[in-house]
């Protein structure tokens, strides 16, 4: 067993959702993100080809656009050129989400659309690159480039991050340390940390959907509901604190000082739900969805956990909703595996007999490091030494299980961790046959974000340039360097 380590622990709310711990002890730069939307940019890396724009539209129905989006969220601004276009939002498709506090490029595909039809719109750069015979899904999206400047970082700043960097470069398995100049030099190295699920997965404000997750796992969809349409979060406002505490009377679960003090619901509630559709404003309009099935059914809260009713209401929100239930738990878990591996100073760079790897995507693009996780290999002892090299030199990854029907666990004490954070948890892979959106057969995910970094200042605010393969958070990494919180990030 490797020696476990000394780590600086994370902020409290990272901690809830698995992100124990900062691989470097630099003290952090402090500063803000997204001061304007110039400060956070982001470029989509493609796998997906267009034929020209003469191209047969029989043949090829999809208009491929490209557009560079200034402060757009991106579902709003494919509504607003569908309205344009005068078409059905339902014939714009993209690859991946963006956030709205950015700039943006993206590829969109617009199904029998024409180039001299395209609009102008505000805030949007938008270019006719070809036409495909099909449209963009997700699957299409190999990774992000980004270009993010902290603004009002300390003005320690390039000595505090040269310090990070030396940490991060050799938990990527890279000894070279950055040079020692002083002042506002460059800093390009290759650097890694755990490839751990931010923040976002789970909800900044309130983290709570990976709690729904677990609850469906263990069967207990009356504890899903209760936990998505009750249990307020100190980050809210007072009406929504108010219509949560309303919901938990509802189901049984009493005010306690603070929010660690709420029980689960013990049936014991006055299951009063036309009350709590007073009470719930109109903006959650999911919770509302649910509470309305149990009113309509007339619902007993002393019904059985796993009664029928219960999994009505659940199916209230949409099924992109049900299934990131579902994904978030499997990601807590995840996360909580890293950061046991990381305590216990396992290496992330290579693999130690009992790791399962995946080997590098072989059509990624030149800027990424790209697991191909349908690529699996157990590692036992007469393999660590060839499969190390093969990690050494950006063909292979070390991985960890996101848990589902068809997840074959770890050998050794990689599969020791992830047997203990499970039972922790009270959850088994079996778990997870689920009904209907719910269901997952499980995946595996790198343990290590590698990237190549480079690091330059702007009057003294630095700008980090990287780039991540899809699914991987931009601010997994920052969080690193600035060491705040991620209502900050």
């Amino acid at each position: 067993m490797a020696a476990e380590r000394t780590l600086r622990e994370a902020h409290p709310t990272e901690q809830a959702v698995g992100i124990a711990y900062y691989v470097s002890d630099a003290d952090g730069i402090g500063g803000r993100l997204r001061e304007s939307p110039e400060d956070f940019r982001v470029r989509e890396l493609e796998a997906f080809d267009a034929e020209s724009l003469d191209a047969d539209r029989g043949s090829y129905p999809e208009l491929v656009l490209r557009a560079t989006l200034r402060d757009w969220d991106t579902n709003d601004f494919a509504r607003r050129l569908s309205d344009a276009l005068g078409i059905s939002r339902e014939r714009v498709s993209w690859a991946g989400t963006k956030d709205k506090r950015a700039v943006t490029t993206q590829l969109f595909t617009v199904r029998g659309a024409e180039a001299d039809d395209l609009p102008e719109i505000r805030g949007a750069e938008i270019e006719a690159l070809g036409r495909a015979g099909r449209s963009l899904s997700f699957g299409d999206l190999a990774g992000n480039a980004f270009e993010i400047r902290v603004a009002d970082a300390v003005d320690e700043a390039p000595e505090r991050i040269a310090d990070a960097v030396r940490d991060l470069r050799a938990f990527a398995g890279d000894g070279e340390a950055p040079p020692d100049d002083e002042g506002d030099v460059p800093i390009e190295a290759t650097v890694g940390v755990p490839n751990y699920f931010g923040q976002q997965r789970f909800g900044s404000r309130r983290p709570v959907t990976h709690l729904v997750g677990l609850a469906i796992a263990r069967e207990d969809p009356r504890e899903a509901v209760r936990l998505y349409a009750g249990n307020p979060a100190e980050t809210e406002p007072d009406d929504t604190r108010a219509a949560r505490d309303r919901v938990d009377a509802a189901f049984g679960v009493g005010e306690g000082s603070d929010d660690a003090d709420r029980a689960a619901a013990d049936g014991a509630g006055d299951g009063d739900w036309a009350a709590c559709l007073d009470a719930i404003p109109g903006k959650l309009r999911f919770e509302r969805s649910m509470v309305h099935r149990l009113a309509d059914r007339g619902v007993d809260p002393a019904a059985p956990p796993d009664d029928e009713d219960w999994w009505h209401a659940l199916e209230a929100v949409p099924s992109n909703l049900q299934r990131l239930f579902v994904n978030a738990a499997q990601s807590s878990l995840f996360n909580r595996m890293l950061s046991e591996r990381l305590r216990r100073g396992l290496p992330f760079d290579r693999p130690v007999v009992g790791d399962v790897v995946c080997f590098a995507e072989a059509d990624a693009p030149e800027e990424l490091y790209a697991p191909d996780t349908d690529r699996l290999q157990r590692v036992d002892a007469d393999r660590v030494d060839v499969v190390s090299r093969h990690c050494e030199r950006g063909r292979a990854f070390v991985t960890a299980p996101l848990v589902g029907t068809e997840t074959e666990l770890g050998d050794g004490e990689p599969g020791e961790i992830e047997r203990e954070v499970l039972a922790d948890a009270g959850i088994e892979p079996a778990d997870f046959a689920l009904p209907g959106e719910f269901d997952s057969k499980g995946t595996r995910r790198a343990v290590l974000l590698r990237t190549d970094l480079d690091v330059t200042f702007e009057g003294g605010d630095p700008r980090f340039a990287f780039a991540l393969p899809s699914g991987s958070y931009a601010t997994v990494l920052l969080r690193e360097f600035t060491k705040r919180g991620p209502l900050v990030l």
